[in-house]
C-alpha cells in the first residue's frame, strides 16, 4: 500500500540514432544467468511473490496512456516471474477493460508453476521463453512490458530485434523496475549496502548496464530515443516484511546457509538501530518503506 506519492519526473533522453535498416531473424539465445537460474529456481519463488511489492497504481495508469492502439490490447510480458506485475495491471481499473489477451514469457519453470497458481484470468497465460525467444507471432502485441526483470538481458541487441519483430506498428516497450530508495532513510542505505556486498557480479538495475540497449545499432534503427519517468513513494514495512524481501534477492538465495544467516542477522542489527525510521504504527511494528519505481519506454519506429 503506498502511503505517499512524492514525485514524478518524465526526462526525454536522446541518443544518436542510426537510419540504417536490419533484416529481423529470429535468432534463438536460451543463456540464462546462473544466478538468475538458481537463485529463482524451485524452491524460492513462493518467498520471492510473497516478498516482492507490487506497482504502483499510479505507474500503472501511465503505462495505460503508452499505448496508442484500440482496445482490446495484446500485451506480452517478458519475465512474467511469479506474476505479481501480470495480477496488478489484469486488476487495476484502467485495464480491466483495456486488455484482450496478455501473454506472459518466462525462463524458469518454478516462476511458471507460481504463475499459473496465482494469476485466475481467462485472458492470460504463460510459456517459456526469453528476451530474444518469445515464440511470439510477428507483429502481434500493441505493448510489451518487462517488470523487475530486463537487466538479467544477456543481449540487448537481439533483444530489441526480437521486441521489434512482436511489436505492431507504432507499439512500444516498457521496462518498470521498483527499488529501495537509499536516499529515503538512513537504515534503507545501511540494508542495502548489507544486502548488495553479496550481488557477486550480477548484472544488478542499479548497475545500469542495460542502458547499453539504447546505443545498439538495433535498437537505434528500430526504436525512437527512450522517454524515463521515476517515483518516489512510501510501503509499509516490518521486520517480517523487510528480512523476507532481503531474502528473495537471487544472490542471497543462492549463499551457503551460514553466510545467509550472517545476512540475516546484520539486518536484524540495522533494524535495531533503525536510523532515520518513520513509525507508521510503533505498538503494531510498522513503519515506511522508502521505494522508488522506475519506467522506461521504448516506441517503435
Amino acid at each position: 500500500m503506498i502511503t505517499s506519492l512524492v514525485s514524478l519526473r518524465v526526462q526525454q533522453l536522446v541518443f544518436a540514432s542510426s537510419t540504417s535498416s536490419l533484416k529481423l531473424t529470429r535468432t534463438m539465445t536460451t543463456k540464462v544467468h546462473v544466478i538468475a537460474e538458481t537463485g529463482f529456481g524451485t524452491g524460492t519463488n513462493e518467498l520471492y511473490d510473497r516478498a516482492r511489492p507490487s506497482y504502483p497504481t499510479e505507474c500503472l495508469s501511465y503505462i495505460r496512456q503508452v499505448s496508442k492502439s484500440t482496445a482490446p490490447l495484446n500485451i506480452v510480458e517478458i519475465g512474467a516471474g511469479t506474476g505479481i506485475f501480470s495480477r496488478a495491471l489484469l486488476a487495476h481499473s484502467e485495464w480491466a477493460t483495456s486488455i484482450g489477451t496478455l501473454r506472459a514469457i518466462e525462463p524458469s519453470d518454478g516462476m511458471c508453476d507460481v504463475w499459473r497458481k496465482t494469476v485466475d484470468d481467462s485472458r492470460s497465460s504463460i510459456v517459456k521463453g526469453t528476451f530474444d525467444d518469445t515464440g511470439v507471432e510477428d507483429g502481434w502485441a500493441d505493448l510489451i512490458i518487462i517488470a523487475q526483470a530486463y537487466h538479467w538481458c544477456p543481449d540487448y541487441g537481439k533483444a530489441s530485434a526480437e521486441f521489434s519483430r512482436i511489436l505492431k506498428k507504432d507499439g512500444a516497450v516498457v521496462f518498470i523496475w521498483n527499488l529501495e530508495d537509499r536516499d529515503g532513510a538512513g537504515w534503507v542505505a545501511q540494508l542495502r549496502d548489507c544486502v548488495e556486498a553479496h550481488k557477486k557480479g550480477t548484472p544488478q538495475f542499479r548497475l545500469g548496464l542495460w542502458r547499453k540497449t539504447f546505443s545498439t545499432p538495433e535498437y537505434t534503427s528500430l526504436f525512437h530515443p527512450q522517454e524515463e519517468a521515476e517515483w518516489a513513494y512510501h510501503l509499509i514495512a516490518s521486520e517480517q516484511i523487510v528480512t523476507d524481501r532481503a531474502q528473495s534477492k537471487s544472490y542471497i538465495a543462492v549463499l551457503p546457509p551460514d553466510e545467509k544467516a550472517k545476512v540475516l542477522e546484520n539486518v536484524k542489527d540495522i533494524l535495531e538501530r533503525g536510523d532515520g525510521r518513520v513509525w507508521i504504527n510503533k505498538e503494531k511494528g510498522t513503519y515506511q518503506y522508502p521505494y522508488k519505481t522506475y519506467i522506461v519506454v521504448s516506441r517503435k519506429k
